[in-house]
Parts: C-alpha cells; structure tokens; sequence
C-alpha cells in the first residue's frame, strides 16, 4: 500500500447468516478522489461501506483506512447514512444534529463550546440551510435532511467521508449544493467514496468507480473501466439488452437501476 491509499480491503467477505453478501473483495481506493460505488440492488454496496466503518461483522480478510486500522482512525471517517435509516421522529433540530460531529473532538466529559457551535453553524451555511438550524429534523424536507447530515460530516473535520446514496431522493438544488461541496472537499485533499445509482452523472461527478456484483467487477478510473462491458459484467441479465441500454445512458434517457428494470421488462 502507498502513502496515496485511502481505503485497502484485502479478501473480504460478509455474510448475513449463512448467505454472502461481498465476497472475496480486494480493492485499494486512492486519496484525494470522488470514488462512486455501484452494482444492482442486493450487490454489497452498502454493506460494504458499513464493513469499512466496522458496522457489521466480516468472516474473512482485513480494512485498513489512511494508512491504519479501522479502530486508531475512526474519528478522521465521516458517515453520511441513507435517510431511509434515520429515525427522523427523534426530538432534535438539525443544528443538534451537526454539532454531533464536533463530539469526537470533545472526549468524554467536555461539552461543546462556542466555538464547536459556531462552527456547526458554519457547516449549516456552507450546506444553505442555516436558517432551519432550530426546526426539527421531522420538519425538514427530504434535500433539507440530506444537508444537515452532510453538515454534521463537514463539522466532524474528516479526512475520508463515506456516503450511503446522498443524492437518492434530493433535489435538483440540493443534488448541485452536494456535488460543489464535493469537489471543494477533493480540492483539498479529502477523499469522498460514495453509493450512487445515477449511471449518467458518474462520468461527471466522480474520478474512480467501484463496480461490485457481490463480487468485485472492475475498479479503477472512470475512462478505464465504466465501459459497456464492465457494465454488463456488473449487472448481468439485467443488462442483456446492453447496447440499447448504452444508448439509452448516452442519449439521458436512463438515469439509474430503476430505469434500468423497466428497459428490459
């Protein structure tokens, strides 16, 4: 592994009882990049996120981030979990939430100054949502929710960010305010792996790609290896028709799994 390496797993796999859901996974992800990871529904991709973060459980093989264990550089990984996961009903505002990300830097008996607040409100602004800084998180649209969690991940001041679909279900706007964050954080240096499903904006928002079908596929620059044929390979009879499909991502009039499915049935 070199100084460059964001994110190495070596022979990985995850089970669900006694069903794999990665298997045998060996991949390194390079710094300062905006890495997507696709594959179809069922594919691993979340799970492998959660297997980096040390969420779940692994049967074989071995993570390593920013050069180190998973356990000595947990506070230098940002989160930002699918919305689907969240308990929006919990009773707190979204300038609560972003001040959760100050907490790592806090350790155990100190309590946020006005410096962390001031600087979870920085994090608000620079998502365009200050003014919703004392609304319930409940009260708060699906892209408005998105930011303030994308918030409290800037307010953790991390190094490698991992992101669990963040533009599934947003806005136009809040898709644009997400992706210019983005590229500020690769400018200078940080790295951002993200679950994405919109085959049409990968070429354009991302550098590298991770294509996973359980197993890994293809992994490496976006003009290397998200070609027709790894796209085939990754998601298999569901891309039989695969020129049609090409055309289709070419054209934009396919966007993601979902249209997909209805190309082909």
């Amino acid at each position: 592994m070199t100084k460059t390496t964001a994110i190495e797993v070596h022979d990985l796999t995850v089970a669900y009882g006694q069903k794999p859901v990665l298997w045998d996974i060996d991949v390194e992800i390079p710094s300062g990049k905006l890495v997507a990871i696709v594959g179809p529904n069922g594919a691993g991709k979340s799970t492998l996120l959660k297997a980096i973060l040390g969420l779940v459980p692994t049967t074989t093989g071995f993570i390593r981030a920013l050069n180190q264990p998973i356990d000595l550089v947990r506070k230098r990984i940002g989160y930002v979990p699918q919305r689907e996961s969240v308990d929006w009903d919990f009773p707190i505002t979204a300038q609560e939430v972003v001040l959760m990300g100050r907490y790592g830097k806090l350790g155990w008996i100190k309590r946020p100054s006005a410096s962390d607040r001031e600087f979870a409100a920085a994090c608000l602004a620079q998502v365009g949502i200050e003014a919703f800084a004392d609304r319930q998180i409940r009260q708060l649209s699906g892209g408005q929710q998105q930011r303030v969690f994308l918030a409290r991940a800037l307010a953790q001041e991390p190094d490698l960010f991992l992101m669990d679909e963040p533009f599934s279900g947003v806005d136009a706007a809040t898709e644009r305010v997400i992706i210019d964050i983005l590229r500020v954080l690769r400018s200078t240096g940080k790295t951002v792996v993200a679950v994405h499903h919109d085959l049409q904006t990968i070429p354009e928002y991302f550098d590298w790609v991770v294509m996973l079908n359980l197993r890994l596929v293809a992994a490496g620059n976006i003009s290397d290896v998200y070609t027709p044929e790894n796209l085939h390979a990754t998601y298999g009879g569901r891309l039989t028709i695969l020129d049609r499909i090409t055309e289709a991502v070419r054209t934009g009039t396919v966007r993601s799994e979902q249209d997909i499915s209805s190309k082909i049935t």
